[in-house]
């Protein structure tokens, strides 16, 4: 799944790369890999412009 998150716009567009309960880590374009907290932290899916 490609995600953003809105508090950074400038990292790019991230793919999830695992999930383990609120822990996502995700590899972003401009900021590599970051572990997200997401029950505190809300990244917004990228649509597939693909369709």
């Amino acid at each position: 799944m490609r995600v953003r998150l809105p508090a950074h716009p400038e990292w790019g567009i991230g793919q999830v790369q695992s999930v383990a309960g609120h822990r996502i880590t995700v590899n972003f374009e401009h900021a590599g890999k970051v572990l997200i907290n997401a029950a505190v932290v809300e990244l917004e899916i990228e649509e597939d412009v693909r369709r």
